[in-house]
């Protein structure tokens, strides 16, 4: 006992020079007597007050005392030191009053101490609390500090509801007990009524949470709002938090079970929900009437396209980002076949008006197809599948391979001039690199069709300092990988081998295998060096040393990389459904290796493909496969969609070419089904195929990779439009975004933090986090508006100006920085405490 009288007068002392001791129950005198502080002068009051009061202020002024008087303290009128007494500090010996010392803490929180007896019982809850107090803590201040240890969380009301509300999903109930134990329940409801406006006969958790689903959906849907604005801003804050997501996702949905929301959903038309995110149900609810939407095409692809980069800044995208890219997609091939005139006169203006406009239906096609094949649940878009496959199949794919192969049947040669031949590729685009003394690198990627190169020209062009262009090119027919690779390398005549091999031989050296291509390039070069090697032998090679890949440039004029990821999953029957997969996978490789090489010093670089790919997603039908065999003297090999022979009998489905009209040398004949049909073939799978005269399997592409030394990347730009008034009346405030200019590979998003702030800064709105990424050339269509929620510390600011803000992260960090700013007046009358 008089180790703890001791400390804390120590603590009262560090703080008073005279301290006061009343020994109202005349049991602690022994201690008294016992006790010794450095410094300090031990007196007893007994009858003489007026001494002792001249004493230890006029005669030692500068000497700590304590004051010691055995029996209960004298009534204010008698008491003679009360004016000593009051400027100075008391010790107590009750267990309030040693709380009171351990803390710090005056008289006056007397009576909150005793009201919240049980708190102090646990040591370290008390020990919590110290650690929060500050000099100037209020009563209410303290008794918050306390709501927050018994939470576990830092003192601010919506960290002490995120926690509870985190126990409540839980299905635990300790920390709501122990405020409830400890009495601060009366004062938690006090301050929920204060910062959400939750009011109720039976206050609860789980009751406020409903009321706070509920009035959030009501303020979106023009319905009943019984909370504040608070508790809008609350609700979008802990539903944007990753630490809370989870709690915030199990409570949602048992509230939209109280709530009936998926009747309420019923009757509503999507269009109203699409800036609501509280329930799952709401994009689900969004996602179904939009396949019918876009299956029945009653909606335009920009519409689906601007609901969709809406919905992206949705708590549920993720979980649900294949339907909304796959909804996206669709829309906007729906929209793309309907612009497009698939007609043609001849093969070259076939590729070229390919190139130009036609590839972006089976890019499109493979997007969409891609995002359905990542669905857990693709039975729900089964009639928008349908709708789409059939379209591509039937209006698009047949109906331009049949057109297509018009010009094929009527074209003596195998020529699209202007457009190069793959024949031409290392005299066209490898040898001036060399000519001129400069290093290349190329890059063949099995089985990439021109679509996969436009895409990959665009994700080039979003890397800082490079710039890449791309040109067609009419691949060697038939499109199969041992000629088109063959095609690839430095060549003056090509022939297909006289046997079953199907092999491929350059100025008469077999191109089959990567030592023999090795071989046919440094014969090639001229006087130069060349290597070649496959793109998982570099991309597993270390930068430094003798097999590292920095000497491999070094001592290389030219190297081919040979890259095999789309091929080798869609060649195979039991594969082949996956080849939009790979095609994903290919992109991201490519980018890598190129990136990769950039550290070699490797400034130019060519990428290119062997062959194109016709493909389809669901079963062949019978109709797509060729209605004869082919027949001959002699029947050498036989693909999906060619044949080589010879004496080739002509048949009406099938259309035979001479290897001099394909710029072939030998006697070795080809065969060809037209339009889209394929051969049959026992083992092999159909739906994924090459080798045959389509658009899609002979337009190749060629891209041109340069490194620049100087960063080319800028980011757009973003303005608020300030609207007819710059006077903020009502709890909510709309205002209009507007993005500069249309987002391009060279020109990237912007994102910003956006919310309304007074001017010492205090944030009185909710905050949003913003994406610019528009791409659009229409100026109408780069505008975004932003909703913005007051909080109540708005009315602090009521008939001041204030700042919206618009803040930028700094790279790499937490930290922000003002972008752009805007000033509005507030003047809110009461009446806008109803506009919700």
């Amino acid at each position: 006992m008089n180790d703890r009288i001791a400390q804390a007068l120590t603590k009262l002392f560090d703080r008073h020079r005279i301290v006061f001791w009343y020994d109202a129950k005349q049991e602690l005198r022994n201690d008294f007597e016992a006790l010794a502080l450095p410094g300090v002068e031990k007196l007893e009051l007994a009858n003489n007050e007026y001494g002792v009061k001249y004493r230890i202020l006029r005669e030692q002024p500068g000497q700590k005392f304590l004051l010691y008087r055995q029996g209960p303290q004298p009534a204010d009128l008698d008491n003679w030191l009360l004016d000593v007494q009051l400027s100075h500090g008391e010790f107590r010996t009750d267990q309030v009053a040693i709380w009171l010392s351990d803390l710090e803490l005056g008289l006056e929180f007397t009576d909150m101490v005793k009201a919240h007896a049980e708190f102090f019982h646990g040591l370290k809850r008390k020990e919590d609390l110290k650690k929060l107090l500050a000099s100037d803590d209020t009563t209410g201040q303290i008794r918050l500090k306390m709501l927050a240890v018994c939470a576990g969380c830092e003192p601010h009301m919506d960290s002490v509801m995120e926690n509870l509300l985190q126990e409540l999903a839980d299905g635990r109930d300790e920390k709501i007990r122990l405020i409830v134990r400890c009495s601060l329940d009366g004062f938690l409801w006090e301050q929920m009524s204060r910062s959400y406006g939750y009011k109720s006969d039976e206050p609860g958790i789980r009751d406020f949470v409903i009321e706070l689903f509920k009035s959030c959906y009501a303020m979106g849907t023009d319905g009943q709002v019984k909370l504040t604005g608070d508790a809008m801003v609350f609700l979008k804050r802990w539903k944007d938090s990753r630490k809370f997501e989870g709690c915030f996702e199990t409570l949602s949905g048992e509230c939209a079970e109280v709530l009936g929301i998926e009747q309420d959903l019923a009757k509503r038309d999507f269009r109203e929900l699409i800036e609501l995110d509280y329930f799952r149900l709401i994009d689900q609810k969004i996602i179904s009437d939009l396949v019918r939407e876009v299956a029945a095409q009653t909606v335009s692809s920009g519409e689906v396209s601007l609901w969709v980069r809406q919905r992206r800044q949705g708590h549920w995208y993720h979980e649900y980002s294949h339907f909304y890219e796959a909804l996206d997609y669709a829309a906007q091939f729906t929209y793309a076949l309907g612009q497009v005139k698939l007609s043609m006169e001849s093969l070259a203006e076939g590729v070229q008006r390919y190139s130009r406009v036609w590839y972006q239906l089976d890019q499109l096609y493979r997007k969409f197809m891609y995002h359905v094949r990542m669905l857990s649940q693709a039975s729900m878009m089964s009639a928008l599948i349908d709708h789409i496959e059939n379209l591509y199949t039937n209006n698009y794919l047949l109906k331009l391979g049949d057109r297509f192969q018009t010009c094929v049947d009527t074209a003596f040669r195998w020529d699209a001039t202007p457009v190069h031949r793959q024949h031409e590729f290392f005299n066209h685009w490898v040898r001036p690199f060399l000519q001129k003394d400069k290093k290349v690198c190329v890059i063949i990627s099995d089985a990439m069709r021109y679509e996969i190169g436009e895409e990959l020209l665009g994700l080039i062009r979003q890397e800082d300092r490079y710039s890449a262009e791309i040109e067609p090119v009419l691949s060697m027919l038939p499109s199969y990988t041992q000629l088109g690779m063959a095609a690839l390398l430095p060549n003056k005549e090509l022939a297909i081998a006289d046997n079953e091999s199907s092999t491929v031989l350059v100025d008469g050296q077999t191109s089959q295998g990567l030592n023999n291509r090795r071989k046919i390039l440094a014969l090639g070069v001229r006087g130069k060096t060349g290597s070649a090697l496959t793109a998982e032998d570099f991309l597993s090679m270390p930068r430094e040393g003798d097999d590292g890949y920095r000497s491999l440039f070094s001592s290389n004029d030219v190297v081919y990389i040979y890259h095999n990821r789309i091929d080798a999953v869609g060649d195979k029957r039991d594969s082949e459904g996956r080849v939009f997969e790979a095609v994903e996978d290919a992109l991201g490789e490519l980018v890598k290796i190129i990136r990769k090489l950039s550290t070699a010093n490797a400034t130019n670089m060519l990428v290119t493909s062997d062959h194109g790919f016709l493909y389809q997603n669901r079963p062949i039908e019978e109709s797509d496969f060729s209605g004869v065999d082919a027949e001959g003297e002699q029947i050498l090999f036989q693909d999906r969609r060619f044949v080589f022979g010879k004496g080739l009998v002509e048949k009406s489905s099938l259309h035979t070419f001479t290897p001099q009209q394909l710029g072939l040398v030998g006697e070795v004949e080809v065969q060809i089904p037209k339009s889209i049909n394929r051969l049959r073939l026992k083992g092999s799978g159909s739906r994924f195929v090459h080798g045959g005269a389509s658009l899609q399997e002979v337009v190749i592409p060629v891209l041109k990779i340069n490194k620049k030394r100087q960063s080319d990347i800028t980011v757009v730009e973003v303005d608020i439009l300030r609207g007819a008034s710059s006077v903020i009346t009502s709890g909510q405030f709309a205002v209009t975004m507007y993005q500069a200019g249309p987002v391009t590979e060279k020109v990237q998003p912007r994102m910003l933090r956006a919310g309304i702030y007074t001017e010492a800064g205090a944030l009185i709105s909710d905050s949003h986090d913003l994406t610019f990424d528009l791409t659009s050339d229409n100026p109408r269509e780069r505008e975004l508006q932003v909703r913005f929620v007051l909080t109540h510390k708005a009315d602090a600011a009521n008939g001041q100006e204030v700042i919206l803000r618009l803040e930028e992260q700094h790279a790499g960090t937490s930290h922000y920085k003002e972008y752009k700013s805007l000033r509005y007046l507030i003047r809110r009358s009461f009446t806008s405490d109803f506009d919700f």
